[in-house]
């Protein structure tokens, strides 16, 4: 029985080769997610993943609790987002099956031993034996396939990560555009009164003979238009909902929610950061993933140099023992196969490797300089939008107020007649409008800081997309 014994003493010390400290960790049922969590936390987010049919249903009462007849502001429609959307869920599954890769390359290698007993009934011969295979090559390389695999599952961490911040900021920008929308249908429906009014008027100064056919056409085509630009202005509204209650993650009997129907109003001074340049270099995701990867494609390279030249080797391991007329024979067994290539591959796997690296290194410098002026852009808008809604709001508005109130008493006076009154009105309008859409410009601004520095698809114009 010793050779058995041997086999198995050789089994263990073969799989004590295991990285226990990385398998418990890679183990956790949430294994990674604790960056998600931190980051977000960081963020002012709370992030969840839910494993069992208990948690998706006690999420989803939560969250109908909270929104259910409601009427939600941004960040609400954000924190619903994080917990609530099933595609980031995916993403975190994704998390979970690195962690399981990474799990099975703690492991080392696993031997296989095998066990045989032969011989003929009532014969004294009897035969043991225990073989142990394993391959040399997972063996040798076992330290080094661990630590691939722990980038990579850093790496799915920081795309865990990525994923739910740039959920955070497309829920923002979607809230801001419905909301947006809807203050626009509700300015165009205050004027519509008006011009309602005014077509009316029109009709009965026609009757009269004070108006003529023009005159009137020209009242009632702009009811007509003032009636298509509100509808159009609704439905975009309502389209822009959709969008967001599907970032949310809400559909059937939990679409009963509302969002305001106006943006809130600009802050004293515009938001942003001194060193938005060095928050994006540090907090960026994407960036922290590229660094990673000259570390895989580094470790990638020393492996192919030693793994290529022996492209296969196997290791067969233990003792034959025979026993006959009450002696025991014992054979030591040592079977190495391995297959050698036909040509030099070092000088090619050098090269491979370099140009590897260098293209990795390449691609995380030009991120890195996308970073920095993404970051310098979104400064740049978010100072430039706020400056520009403020001129909206404080010269233009008040000043098209003015008039209106100026042409309202003429008209009273009976200095001007009732269609100057309304050609005041549609241009006083048209800058009710553009302030809204300039307001609405700085908020999208001012979440795409939020994405320079955190990751996180940056709108074209500070909110023009």
């Amino acid at each position: 029985m010793k050779p058995l014994i041997l086999g198995l003493s050789a089994a263990l010390t073969l799989s004590a080769c295991a990285d226990f400290g990385t398998m418990g960790r890679a183990s956790e049922p949430r294994a990674g997610f604790a960056r998600t969590e931190a980051a977000a936390r960081s963020a002012g987010l709370k992030a969840a993943w839910h494993l069992t049919p208990a948690e998706v249903a006690a999420n989803a009462a939560r969250v109908r609790a909270r929104v259910q007849g409601k009427t939600v502001n941004a960040d609400t429609a954000v924190q619903v987002a994080l917990v609530n959307n099933r595609a980031l869920q995916a993403r975190y599954a994704e998390l979970g099956l690195s962690s399981t890769e990474l799990w099975e390359a703690a492991m080392g290698p696993v031997p296989t031993l095998g066990v045989s007993a032969t011989g003929l009934a009532g014969d004294a011969a009897r035969s043991l034996e225990a073989a142990l295979a394993t391959s040399l090559l997972d063996i040798a390389t076992a330290k080094p396939r661990t630590r691939v695999a722990q980038i990579r599952f850093e790496q799915a961490e920081l795309a865990a990560l990525s994923e739910t911040m740039a959920l955070a900021v497309e829920t923002r920008r979607a809230w801001i555009e419905a909301v947006g929308a809807f203050e626009a249908a509700a300015l165009i429906g205050q004027a519509q009164g008006t011009a309602e009014a005014a077509s009316e008027l029109a009709s009965q100064l026609g009757q009269t003979g004070a108006l003529n056919r023009a005159d009137q056409a020209r009242e009632h085509a702009f009811t007509a238009e003032l009636a298509a630009e509100r509808a159009a202005a609704r439905l975009e509204a309502e389209v822009a909902k959709e969008r967001l209650l599907r970032l949310m993650g809400l559909w059937g009997g939990d679409l009963d929610v509302f969002v305001p129907d106006a943006l809130p109003g600009l802050p004293g001074r515009p938001r942003g950061a001194a060193d938005i340049e060095r928050l994006a270099l540090q907090n960026r995701p994407d960036l922290a993933a590229g660094r990673l990867e000259l570390d895989a494609v580094a470790l990638d390279y020393r492996l192919e140099g030693r793994t290529r030249m022996i492209s296969d080797v196997a290791l067969a391991a233990g003792g034959e023992a025979e026993r006959e007329d009450g002696e025991t024979d014992r054979t030591a067994v040592l079977d190495l196969d391995f297959e050698i290539p036909l040509y030099d591959t070092g000088r090619l796997v050098s090269k491979r490797g370099q140009m590897a690296y260098l293209k990795a290194a390449n691609a995380l410098a030009d991120q890195a300089i996308a970073a920095r002026a993404e970051a310098r852009i979104a400064q740049r808008q978010v100072t430039g939008r706020h400056a520009i809604a403020r001129q909206w709001r404080d010269q233009v508005v008040p000043l098209r107020a003015e008039i209106d109130e100026q042409a309202l008493l003429s008209y009273n006076g009976m200095l001007t007649s009732a269609f100057d009154l309304l050609e005041d009105a549609r241009d006083g309008l048209e800058a009710r409008l553009s302030a809204a859409e300039a307001k609405k410009d700085y908020w999208i601004a001012e979440t795409d800081v939020t994405a320079a520095i955190w990751g996180g698809p940056i709108s074209s114009e500070g909110g023009d997309e």
